[in-house]
């Protein structure tokens, strides 16, 4: 029997790349033959339905969609943690751990994501286009949350005894509905006091978490109370607007 963890689930990035220069995967992805079935669905839409169903631009529809006709999951894979580019990931800085961390990173993190469900950070992926919020106009299920279901949750917490959930909303839905009363769920505020409420702003907050991510395979964190201590980006914890479920961290004012 595996010894129950903390885990943290964190958001994937739009922007992706392989990259293989570092290290190359080490497990395949856990929900592999359900994401062909989505993979060969979003390869079987025209152009303008690959368009509704990513919300972007001509420029980046032509060529997500260009890249989904030429790729498939099993080459040009590499390791989640390296693959995802977004603000949260520059700030994690993956690629400058040193061995300790990387550990933490296998036994800790998951990266939620629309197309794989739900990765551990060494799983081999492509770079592909596909938010957690995604409809499909045709076929069934509509909607990716309902492809999923309780799926994602089942997997995240089945070694779980404590949830530190650091993704956006969209990805954490998938999860946090589905987790039972007894594994507790921690959250993460990271904000600045302007008129007594805190205001969190949608770049900074993907930058701190990135950074909290980092803290806390450095760290070895086993213990979620040791996040209190993170202080990258001039954030510090608030114990006066924090609580067991939510913890809140402020940046220092600038005098």
């Amino acid at each position: 029997m595996k010894r129950k963890t903390l885990q943290v689930i964190i958001s994937p990035a739009k922007k992706m790349i392989v990259r293989d220069d570092i290290f190359l995967p080490q497990s395949e992805p856990y929900f592999k033959e359900k994401s062909r079935e989505l993979f060969s669905r979003l390869k079987n839409l025209s152009f303008e339905e690959a368009k509704k169903v990513w919300g972007c631009s001509d420029r980046l529809a032509k060529e997500n969609y260009e890249r989904l006709q030429k790729s498939n999951l099993d080459t040009n894979t590499s390791p989640a943690i390296l693959s995802y580019e977004g603000i949260q990931y520059k700030y994690m800085a993956p690629a400058v751990f040193e061995e300790e961390a990387f550990s933490w990173l296998k036994s800790h993190l998951f990266i939620l994501s629309g197309l794989y469900g739900a990765l551990r950070p060494f799983d081999g992926v492509i770079p592909y286009r596909l938010e957690m919020q995604a409809r499909f106009e045709r076929g069934e299920p509509e909607r990716l949350y309902d492809f999923w279901g309780d799926q994602i949750a089942g997997y995240v917490i089945e070694d779980c005894h404590i949830l530190v959930d650091l993704a956006s909303k969209e990805y954490s839905k998938s999860v946090r509905k589905y987790v039972p009363k007894e594994i507790p769920v921690i959250s993460c505020i990271f904000g600045e006091l302007s008129g007594g409420k805190i205001k969190e702003k949608g770049t900074y907050a993907k930058m701190a978490r990135g950074a909290m991510v980092r803290f806390m395979a450095e760290s070895q964190l086993e213990n979620p109370e040791e996040m209190k201590n993170f202080s990258e980006l001039g954030y510090l914890f608030s114990e006066e607007y924090s609580d067991e479920e939510t913890y809140v961290f402020l940046k220092k004012q600038e005098k």
